[in-house]
């Protein structure tokens, strides 16, 4: 009977140990870095995605070009993408096809002169900067938790602009797409609903051994 009442008291001077709750928090998720970065525009844009495909391909075989996108192979592919889409910085040979026409008017495929790019490093982020022609987009890529896309952020310089401006400073110039893999050394930029008013843009990026000529 003792032993049963000192087992019901506490000392004088001690509390009764009450161990705290743990509280533990879900890991930030990839895709809310970059999506505190874009506009909800941008972000939009991303979503749709999957619609810029359908209708741009559409359109595009409605308007006789069939046998161009069969030809294009795994780069008009919307299923096309592989895993570790991460680029390797240098150098690319760079190409765009353009699908669909969001505001009616123009061709529904166009293809275009290829032009050099190139892919560096900054801090932790890749960057992509088409280096020739009167409109040049540039921007980073940031992770996404779709384990084989990476996202992209960016401008664009037009004329004789020695770099483009920063993204988000003039919401006519940003663009915003998804960065894949689709084979061995070849990877592809997608800009859905680019601001050129077609349904969607495919940059085709593919290395080169050495840079162009100033």
């Amino acid at each position: 009977m003792v032993a049963l009442a000192l087992a019901g008291c506490t000392l004088p001077g001690k509390e009764e140990f009450k161990p705290q709750p743990t509280i533990t928090a879900p890991p930030p998720l990839k895709q809310d870095v970059w999506q505190q970065i874009a506009s909800s525009e941008d972000a939009n844009r991303i979503r749709r995605l999957g619609t810029a495909w359908s209708t741009g391909l559409q359109d595009a075989r409605q308007g006789g070009f069939g046998g161009e996108i069969n030809a294009a192979g795994k780069l008009l592919d919307a299923n096309a993408a592989q895993a570790k889409p991460a680029p390797t910085p240098g150098s690319y040979s760079c190409r765009v096809i353009r699908l669909g026409k969001e505001n009616g008017r123009g061709p529904a495929f166009q293809k275009f002169k290829p032009f050099f790019c190139y892919v560096g490093v900054e801090g932790e982020l890749f960057t992509i900067v088409k280096q020739t022609g009167s409109q040049r987009p540039a921007g980073r890529l940031w992770e996404d938790d779709n384990p084989n896309r990476l996202i992209f952020l960016g401008t664009v310089a037009i004329g004789n602009e020695e770099e483009a401006r920063a993204y988000g400073e003039d919401p006519r110039r940003d663009t915003a797409g998804v960065f894949e893999r689709i084979a061995p050394f070849k990877w592809r930029l997608l800009i859905p609903f680019p601001q050129s008013g077609a349904r969607l843009d495919v940059f085709e990026l593919t290395p080169v051994p050495e840079q162009p000529p100033e």
